[in-house]
């Protein structure tokens, strides 16, 4: 009767994890030291000096432990981080009445509520989900302890950002070890394993940043149409803002004009606009209709080069469908090499009393590539959002219903924050006829499916139980989670469309990065009525969304989108049909019809 792992050893990986059983008793034990040797030689100390080593030891807790820790194939290694090189963390600090949060942003978001759009400050928010003043303290007494003094919180003060070089980064969570990380002119800094806090700030912290997702890669958006060309009624060479203005039904009269109205994109990517691209475009293909030339405001750094596709259609489109209204850009607010910049434009949320009520962002990953502790934090700062009468659009991706490749059999791989319940998701159409004005179909990339992490939320309950259960053919059970949240929400046409980059025209460019500012600029100019009503903006729009059933939108009901490629789907995912479905959701926008829906 002894111990049963030989503890006469050295352990020399920092970070390793070892199991001490004891007469059955287990002790998961965090190796925080480089050597630590343990020689037992009476039986009589074994019991103590068990005790002791799990008191000792045991101090470490992961708060992400189904984070995956990888490095993506176009990050190439550049080299171990010096000891004194600084780097900069995010602390995620543990929120206070998150129920509460969840319970208000339903009752200022649903219409038949009698608190509907009585939205609320930012300050009022930082009230309620400021970090208890215990956390606060465990935190920084941790912080301290370490030497870090260097640190910044914002308005709601749930955030903390710290410098620190990365020797003290690496005591302060056992188990990093920081390495540079290169892809073309851009450098980051990750630690190449999991790291963990001490215990006794486990349960104040959510999760750090700066330590483990790396930012993500900008994709190739343009492609060229291969199908035969036609002539005819409404005849076009692909789509443009006369081109949409035509199929959503908006006249040259529908621009905004309300003093207090904005809207904006965000950009992750290391893509920049340029004004002159956004120029060129409007002189080309904004004609017929009054629009703004330049971007109202730059939160961020633009960088210099060459322009990007993407961002370019973020801000080209936007500003030509909500037309005339205030315009804000977002772009890469993460700039350290340790900062994650989706993160940086969450805080930079958290910090802004003054901030647009329309934001469409063209960004997103696996589900099961993230940390549910990470997806759940951000999940809050999107209920903050909501709650403050903000609008947030994700892009529900171009992949279709994604795939995951395991070992025996595939299954559909969502995407986040396309699957978050707070946030309203854009799918992707095509036209019927590709050169015409025409009704329209599914586009086969469009995103969409069911949340392996988040429930079904109640307000979508019966809309995708109808879509289970009409009949249609469905892929198997085993390849998406039927009690998920379904995605996405409403859509857009995201194929072939024209875009001026570097003051050249490109065409067949496509992408639901091309559907969700159409989506977000047709909100703004809904909003700028409800302005001049006096009517509150129109925030989290879910609720309301699900509640008119499909009326101001044109449900699509053809085609179907990718999934995975074997002998069981075939390559195919899901499919439209009436009302909602997880490839177009309640359908495309019918303008005059959806603004009448959404003015009251």
């Amino acid at each position: 009767m002894g111990v049963q792992v030989p503890l006469s050893q050295a352990y020399r990986s920092v970070g390793s994890v070892a199991t001490i059983i004891y007469k059955g008793q287990e002790c998961f034990v965090h190796i925080a030291v480089d050597v630590f040797v343990v020689l037992l030689y009476a039986r009589t100390m074994r019991v103590l000096a068990f005790l002791l080593l799990c008191v000792w030891l045991d101090k470490g807790e992961h708060l992400e432990l189904d984070q995956v820790v990888f490095v993506p194939e176009d990050w190439l290694h550049a080299g171990r981080v010096s000891l004194h090189e600084e780097v900069e963390l995010t602390f995620a600090l543990r929120q206070q009445n998150v129920d509460r949060l969840q319970q208000l942003l339903q009752l200022v978001s649903d219409p038949d509520s009698q608190h509907y759009g009585k939205f609320l400050t930012l300050e009022e928010v930082a009230s309620l989900v400021r970090p208890s003043q215990l956390t606060e303290k465990a935190v920084w007494t941790w912080l301290q302890h370490h030497g870090i003094r260097n640190c910044n919180t914002v308005l709601t003060r749930d955030f903390l950002q710290c410098t620190m070089s990365a020797e003290v980064a690496e005591t302060l969570l056992p188990g990093t070890e920081f390495h540079h990380y290169r892809r073309g002119d851009q450098t980051v800094t990750r630690s190449s394993s999991q790291y963990s806090v001490h215990e006794d700030v486990s349960e104040h912290l959510d999760f750090v940043g700066g330590v483990l997702r790396f930012p993500l890669s900008g994709k190739e958006i343009s492609k060229a149409w291969a199908g035969p060309k036609q002539s005819g009624k409404a005849f076009h060479l692909g789509v443009t803002p006369s081109v949409l203005r035509t199929r959503y039904n908006l006249t040259a009269a529908d621009i905004g004009s309300a003093a207090n109205n904005s809207q904006a994109v965000a950009q992750f990517l290391e893509q920049y606009y340029h004004p002159a691209d956004l120029a060129e475009f409007m002189s080309l293909f904004a004609r017929g209709f009054k629009h703004l030339t330049e971007v109202e405001r730059v939160v961020g750094t633009q960088g210099g080069g060459k322009a990007g596709i993407e961002a370019s259609l973020d801000i080209e489109y936007i500003m030509s469908t909500g037309s005339n209204i205030s315009t804000w850009v977002f772009t890469n607010p993460g700039r350290h090499e340790t900062q994650e910049p989706f993160l940086q434009w969450m805080l930079l949320l958290s910090n802004m009393s003054v901030v647009p009520w329309v934001h469409t962002i063209s960004y997103g990953d696996d589900e099961d590539s993230l940390s549910s502790a990470y997806m759940n934090r951000i999940n809050n700062e999107f209920m903050k959002a909501g709650l403050r009468g903000i609008s947030m659009l994700f892009a529900s991706g171009d992949s279709g219903a994604g795939c995951r490749h395991l070992t025996k059999e595939n299954v559909f791989r969502p995407s986040f924050p396309a699957s978050s319940p707070y946030v309203t998701t854009v799918g992707g159409t095509s036209f019927k006829n590709p050169f015409k004005v025409t009704y329209e179909v599914t586009d086969y990339i469009s995103g969409g499916g069911f949340s392996n992490v988040f429930p079904m939320p109640d307000y979508q309950v019966g809309a995708v139980n109808a879509y289970l259960k009409a009949g249609q053919k469905l892929p198997p059970e085993s390849y998406f989670n039927r009690s998920g949240r379904a995605y996405p929400d409403l859509a857009a046409l995201s194929d072939n469309y024209w875009v001026v980059t570097n003051l050249v025209p490109i065409p067949w460019v496509s992408g639901t990065s091309a559907s969700t500012p159409v989506v977000g600029g047709i909100l703004s100019l809904i909003n700028d009525h409800r302005f001049l009503k006096g009517l509150p903006s129109l925030g989290f729009l879910n609720p309301r969304l699900y509640k008119l059933k499909g009326t101001g939108l044109f449900d699509v009901t053809e085609g179907c989108h990718l999934g995975c490629l074997d002998d069981k789907v075939e390559g195919q995912g899901f499919c439209a049909a009436s009302s909602w479905d997880p490839v177009t959701g309640w359908g495309t926008p019918n303008y005059p019809a959806l603004l009448a829906a959404l003015m009251d």
